[in-house]
């Protein structure tokens, strides 16, 4: 009876011995916890479009140094590719980065065109994907994806606001003119919207094959529409020349737009630009507490000032904080840190921002005018502004 009881009582004690060994053995959530998280950023770095992607990295790396290098607290591994803003890349660079990297997170891209085409296999994946720059409406309307969030704008936004605060001042008739893509396109429909929905009349819409920057035909016309404003959506060299083909022209009819006409680019249109009305979600001499900070930070870091695209990149990481933090790193949590990123309230540099139900930005849009060389914020036009996300279905 003696030894039977001191076997059992062997077996019960390497039993619990078992047990407490277990208990000590790192669950699957816990060994991937101690790895840093992944964050791949597709962003250009070479090309036209290289200082808007390294302004978004500077200003992503920046947050995280001002959380302590860690996210939801995890340490945090960033593994870079250049999309060289070429569309035809966009699949297999995300494949790359999804399959081959293993990245938990993607943040990108600038350009709209990369962004469709990296958008089938970010949403294939369900690799959690913040978009810091691209403006297509579709990719938060009918092309919506649960795991897919943008901190920029879509293209209908600033220019929607164009348009209100054109018809608000009494213009009665206006037109649009663009380069024939998507960009161009879809940022004339809110224009046209904004404009109709405030009392005006929306005239025409002007296109020009990208990226052309023979503008003679289309400013030939201008004078015989009998409108009393032009809106316009051109960016980068493009807009450069526009501007200065504008002013050159001797065209009575004021010019406005889309705040890509002059954002990054006063400095080659010099004092054609003067005067030029633009909305936005940013611009020079925004106050605030936040941007003042931020600012100041941003140059220290870059060695030149903020813009736009910093400030959108400063705010996909902040929503990525936003959700790492609700669910402490754990990814997998997918309902829960969807749920954080979506009811944000993030305290951006450009203002108060939110998440819609599409995922796409909720923000001010602003008036600015060109002033001494810059982009100067007049007014508010239309507070927390959402894009429509037709068709959506999350």
């Amino acid at each position: 009876m003696t030894k039977s009881n001191g076997a059992s009582r062997r077996i019960i004690l390497k039993g619990g011995a078992a047990l407490a060994a277990a208990s000590t053995v790192p669950t699957g959530w816990a060994i991937a916890q101690s790895k840093p998280l992944k964050v791949g950023l597709m962003l250009p770095y070479s090309g036209t479009f290289a200082q808007l992607g390294e302004n978004i990295t500077h200003a992503v790396e920046m947050y995280l140094a001002e959380k302590g290098g860690k996210l939801g607290g995890r340490d945090v591994q960033f593994i870079k590719l250049d999309d060289e803003s070429k569309p035809d890349l966009g699949p297999q660079n995300a494949e790359r980065l999804v399959k081959r990297d293993a990245v938990d997170v993607l943040i990108g891209t600038v350009h709209s065109g990369v962004q469709m085409g990296i958008h089938k296999v970010v949403k294939e994946s369900g690799t959690l994907t913040i978009m810091p720059n691209a403006g297509n409406v579709a990719l938060t309307r009918d092309l919506c994806a649960k795991n897919v969030f943008r901190t920029s704008f879509s293209n209908w936004q600033p220019a929607y606001a164009m348009g209100v605060h054109l018809a608000k001042k009494g213009v009665k008739k206006a037109s649009w003119i663009t380069w024939d893509y998507a960009a161009g396109t879809e940022s004339g429909q809110g224009f046209k919207e904004g404009l109709e929905a405030n009392g005006g009349q929306f005239v025409s819409l002007l296109t020009l094959k990208f990226p052309e920057t023979n503008f003679q035909p289309l400013l030939a016309q201008i004078q015989g529409l009998g409108v009393d404003a032009i809106g316009a959506f051109f960016a980068g060299g493009g807009a450069v020349q526009f501007v200065k083909d504008y002013a050159a022209a001797g065209i009575k009819v004021p010019l406005c737009g889309s705040g890509f006409l002059t954002e990054g680019t006063l400095g080659g249109q010099g004092a054609a630009a003067d005067g030029i009305e633009t909305a936005l979600h940013y611009g020079d001499g925004l106050e605030n507490a936040k941007n003042t900070a931020f600012r100041a930070a941003f140059k220290a870091k870059a060695g030149r000032e903020a813009d736009v695209y910093a400030v959108q990149g400063y705010d996909a990481a902040q929503l990525l904080a936003a959700g790492l933090e609700a669910v402490k790193g754990n990814l997998e949590d997918e309902k829960t840190l969807y749920k954080a990123m979506e009811s944000a309230k993030i305290d951006s540099p450009r203002g108060s921002i939110s998440m819609s139900p599409s995922h796409n930005v909720v923000q001010d849009i602003y008036l600015r005018k060109v002033t001494a060389g810059q982009n100067k914020v007049m007014s508010t036009i239309v507070t927390q502004l959402a894009d429509p996300g037709t068709g959506c279905k999350i």
